[in-house]
């Protein structure tokens, strides 16, 4: 029999790729486990394992194409003992199924219409012709659309934390992708509709917001080229326009002696060495950071705007901004606070070497509780890094130099390294932010003053 193969879900964040190459071609025959092909997501590019042998019947997918979790990419000839298999999978991923007898007031309609949003009755004058009259007494508070109770909503992570940034309850949203799963494109025209129509509230920070002006013709000045976006660049894209919309960024600026810090690194770098790693700059924050987050707890939380509640992680987990041929990707650091140095040197070099090679796996760049970003070998003096959400605060590290300082007595040349804190002021208060850098500077000067107080701050 011909089985179909649908994209199977790579991440609990991840909803679609872009397919990079195409492993197999029609009347190849596979076993199961074979790859198939390679896609790229925001996250990492992984590839596809085959869920059955057979024969290629069919591909129905290109190079190049976008691929939505759930799609059919190709079909195969299977065994005819896997027909049962293969019957019993459409059943498993299809969504249930609604009532019959559910009056239309409950259908999901527009969900610009009045009473979509939960706790909204019908406004005045309302023509009856849009609701069912029986409806009214015994559904005050319609519920589009209906779901079985305690099923839930099949969503992504990241399209639930968009739902919440700008307001929207993923309940109300009408699914269009496979198996009825919501996607983020379903989360902004359920927003949009609910503007448009005017019976539900605005959405908070995020719904409506102003979309770019076309371009101008630039042919008109000159030859130009055109070339597609990576999928790391599209999602980058989106999710900074998201955060830097919804998020009132604010950025701490702040220099650290790192001189003996320097010397330190230059004394037991060839250790770490021996042991397969360097010792970098990064390698040692990460430690420091890991101590500044336990005792400033709330830079290692996230903020629930639905039920206006901080969420305090009682983990440390630390995201490492590393520069791509496909643009930036974060691999986060687990466990930092259990980690050595050594340790975390080993494993940021690992993780930095394998996302460049697009060998990363989407889980390990997931559960980031704070980011380091370093430009410092590239250069510059400063710069304002954008937050992560969920996250709630981000350090930017620039280029250091040899500058005077003034002991007191005379000026020595003493090396100085610039950091940047951006932070989410609806968390963190500007005096917060001031002592939270100037903790992680103390502590690269003087690494005992780590443990010179307890308690968090």
């Amino acid at each position: 029999m011909v089985k179909e193969i649908q994209l199977p879900e790579i991440s609990e964040t991840v909803e679609s790729g872009s397919v990079m190459s195409l492993l197999v071609s029609v009347g190849d025959v596979i076993k199961e486990g074979d790859s198939l092909l390679e896609i790229e997501t925001d996250k990492a590019a992984v590839e596809v394992p085959s869920p059955a042998g057979g024969k290629i019947t069919e591909i129905m997918i290109s190079e190049g194409e976008d691929v939505a979790v759930g799609q059919t990419i190709m079909k195969v000839e299977t065994e005819a003992g896997e027909e049962s298999a293969a019957a019993e999978e459409p059943e498993e991923k299809a969504p249930p199924e609604k009532p019959a007898e559910a009056p239309a007031a409950e259908k999901p309609a527009a969900a610009g219409t009045p009473g979509a949003a939960p706790g909204e009755e019908p406004a005045a004058g309302e023509p009856a012709s849009k609701a069912a009259p029986q409806a009214a007494p015994s559904a005050p508070t319609p519920k589009p659309p209906a779901r079985p109770e305690g099923v839930p909503v099949p969503a992504a992570p990241s399209t639930r934390r968009l739902a919440r940034e700008i307001g929207v309850d993923i309940q109300q949203v009408a699914g269009s992708g496979p198996g009825g799963r919501i996607t983020v494109e379903d989360v902004k025209a359920h927003a949009k509709q609910r503007l448009q129509g005017g019976g539900a509230a605005a959405p908070a920070a995020g719904g409506g917001m102003p979309q770019p002006a076309p371009l101008p013709d630039f042919s008109r000045f000159g030859e130009t080229t055109r070339e597609p976006m990576s999928q790391v660049r599209k999602i980058t894209a989106d999710n900074t326009t998201r955060s830097w919309q919804t998020i009132p960024h604010v950025t701490q600026f702040d220099n650290a002696d790192v001189t003996a810090l320097e010397e330190f690194r230059q004394k037991f770098g060839k250790r770490v060495e021996k042991a397969g790693g360097k010792l970098t700059v990064t390698a040692m924050l990460l430690k420091i950071v890991a101590r500044a987050l336990e005792t400033f707890p709330r830079f290692n939380a996230s903020l629930d705007s639905q039920t206006k509640e901080i969420v305090y992680k009682h983990y440390v987990n630390v995201g490492v901004a590393v520069d791509t041929d496909r643009g930036l990707l974060v691999p986060v650091i687990k466990d930092v606070d259990r980690k050595s140095i050594t340790d975390l040197a080993l494993e940021l070099a690992d993780m930095a070497g394998r996302a460049r090679s697009k060998k990363i796996k989407p889980d390990e760049m997931d559960g980031g509780n704070f980011t380091i970003s370093n430009l410092g070998g590239i250069g510059g003096t400063a710069f304002t890094p954008v937050v992560l959400p969920p996250q709630v605060a981000i350090l930017g590290v620039a280029r250091s130099s040899w500058q005077p300082v003034y002991t007191g007595a005379e000026f020595e040349p003493r090396l100085i390294l610039p950091l940047s804190l951006s932070y989410d002021h609806r968390v963190i208060d500007g005096a917060d932010g001031a002592r939270f850098l100037r903790w992680i500077c103390d502590v690269m000067e003087n690494p005992l003053y780590a443990d010179l107080e307890g308690g968090s701050k």
